[in-house]
């Protein structure tokens, strides 16, 4: 009974000797009592998308861009005096002498020349500005978004917030900010016909031969999406609504968690598991994502066993002012 307090003490020694505060992790090992995981690298089809928040509007406005580089010369258009159920041809650009059209698809309105008469405009730019005529889906689109939709337009869905979808929506036009529009003057009126006093409101002649309102010019817009629903999904002015835009597909790609993923943009590091529980971090080339999984397009064979949570990257080295190292 005499040991017991030599014991006591003994066992103290050995547990202070112990205590993972005192011990650092062998080299390539995660610190004692790291929460970790790991997975293997699997195969599956995936599909990257983009949704955007937008509205059910009225009458929205949309653009049209140049199909080619050259010199752009606008045709005399005219109110309709009913809504067109064919395109309409506003524009040609000429290309080595060659030109090429520019028509409002049937449904819209002409609205505005976005470039002067003449004037030499790139390939998708913004040349013309139409309204639809009745009820479209506008959302806006941040600057870091646009480079992500300008050529994956061809498969957008849209859902109604309580309402209808999800649904196929037909996109309008280019997502371009659109600078403000421009409508030519109308050619003066003939001397059999007397011009408006200079008290009432500006009209010109319709092929109908009443008055009509003088036609206005579209205001600017930042980038933005206008798409059309199917004729039979019902639509309420104002309604809020979800776009769902697919930018790009793989089929049967390698995929790994992005918790177990460092990196972006293409470039990627991940811990493989040595045999001896060491992690060995690897350099990859990331590819699509959907938020739950992240392609590997190379780097890894497929057979290794992966970290998870992936490495830390090292923060970029610091000057004396605390700014980054240039």
């Amino acid at each position: 009974m005499r040991t017991f307090p030599a014991l006591v003490a003994a066992f103290f020694v050995v547990a202070g000797c112990s205590s993972p505060s005192s011990e650092s992790a062998p080299p390539g090992m995660a610190p004692r009592g790291t929460q970790m995981t790991s997975t293997k690298p699997t195969r599956q089809d995936l599909t990257n998308k983009v949704s955007l928040s937008g509205k059910v509007t009225i009458d929205p406005t949309f653009g049209l861009v140049s199909p080619v580089a050259g010199q752009v010369r606008y045709l005399d258009v005219k109110q309709p005096d009913k809504t067109p159920t064919k395109p309409t041809k506003v524009a040609n650009v000429f290309a080595n002498g060659r030109p090429s059209s520019v028509e409002i698809p049937a449904g819209a309105i002409f609205s505005g020349r976005l470039a002067d008469e003449k004037a030499n405009v790139l390939a998708g730019q913004p040349i013309v500005s139409a309204k639809h005529v009745g009820y479209g889906i506008v959302a806006d689109i941040k600057g870091e978004q646009a480079y992500q939709l300008s050529d994956t337009l061809s498969s957008v869905q849209a859902q109604i917030k309580n309402g209808p979808g999800p649904f196929p929506c037909a996109v309008l036009g280019t997502i371009a900010a659109l600078p403000a529009g421009t409508i030519p003057e109308p050619p003066a009126p003939s001397a059999s016909v007397p011009p408006p006093s200079a008290s009432s409101t500006p009209t010109i002649p319709t092929r109908s031969g009443l008055p009509e309102r003088k036609q206005e010019p579209s205001e600017p817009t930042g980038m933005r999406m206008v798409c059309k629903a199917p004729t039979d999904v019902k639509l309420i002015n104002g309604a809020e609504s979800t776009i769902e835009v697919i930018t790009e597909k793989a089929t049967n790609v390698m995929v790994l968690p992005v918790e177990a993923v460092a990196g972006g943009q293409g470039k990627g590091k991940v811990d493989v598991m040595g045999s001896g529980g060491q992690r060995i971090t690897k350099d990859v080339v990331l590819g699509l994502t959907d938020g739950k999984v992240v392609q590997i397009k190379s780097g890894l064979t497929g057979d290794e066993t992966v970290a998870v949570p992936g490495p830390n990257l090292p923060p970029a080295p610091q000057d004396a002012a605390g700014g980054p190292i240039k």
